[in-house]
């Protein structure tokens, strides 16, 4: 096990326990106690664990893991371009209205986005604002609230309530975990509150997810699955997963 994939499961293991011994860390990952200490501090500089004497904590009481926007970037980057094209080509011909949600596979999808029509997109994420602050055929509409680091997204009642008054064509949304029993769901309050609001705000909207987040739940729901019309993804999702979200009434598209 690499030292990174080692820390992050070092991180699902204090999420899903509460408190965790040094020794008990070196014993699960058979590695020194030295090395634990280093990969918790590591962890707890990135605000995903809290180090606490002789072991660690969650970050809180409401997190059960949430990485940074960049850790997350580097991951799965090949599938995450895969889906970004294939929600791409789920657009309208015509001019549409669009919600942008944060996400590192919604950052690749807003650099795709066609230059041939008129697009009115609302965000919340700083990073796809970035991206289409430039494009002559974008009319970009930037989201207020406060910017969390993690995610480099605005959150709150300000963001909550811009995104009540909006009526968009689509909206593109990211989550941290979905499941049948679960549905749609994030660490975070604040985060799973303007994922709820991105939902509600749209007529069609589609979900871009690879497929490590299937079969994973987070804390806080934010959608049902009846909420969503289409989930785009990639071929990891395994035939009986794919099977049972279509049984459930979600169109699945994998890239």
């Amino acid at each position: 096990m690499y030292a990174e994939e080692r820390q992050h499961a070092m991180a699902e293991l204090v999420a899903r326990r509460g408190r965790v011994s040094v020794n008990e860390l070196a014993h699960e990952f058979d590695v020194t106690t030295e090395t634990v200490r280093r990969d918790l501090s590591l962890l707890e500089s990135r605000r995903m664990v809290r180090r606490v004497h002789g072991g660690a904590l969650p970050v809180d009481s409401f997190t059960v893991l949430e990485q940074l926007l960049s850790d997350r970037d580097a991951a799965n980057t090949e599938a995450k371009h895969r889906i970004a094209t294939a929600a791409v080509a789920l657009l309208p011909d015509a001019e549409a209205t669009l919600v942008i949600d944060a996400g590192s596979t919604t950052v690749r999808l807003a650099e795709l986005l066609p230059r041939d029509r008129q697009l009115t997109v609302f965000t919340h994420a700083v990073p796809v604002a970035a991206r289409l602050a430039d494009l002559a055929q974008v009319e970009l509409h930037l989201l207020p609230g406060r910017v969390r680091p993690n995610t480099q997204a605005a959150v709150g009642v300000e963001t909550v309530d811009a995104l009540s008054r909006i009526r968009a064509d689509i909206a593109f949304v990211g989550t941290n975990g979905l499941t049948l029993a679960h549905g749609l769901s994030t660490p975070d309050q604040t985060e799973a509150a303007t994922k709820s609001a991105i939902v509600g705000c749209a007529q069609r909207v589609i979900v871009v997810a690879d497929s490590s987040k299937i079969g994973q739940e987070r804390t806080i729901r934010f959608a049902s699955l009846s909420d969503v019309d289409v989930l785009v993804t990639d071929d990891g999702i395994g035939d009986d997963r794919r099977a049972d979200l279509e049984a459930a009434g979600l169109e699945v598209v994998v890239a």
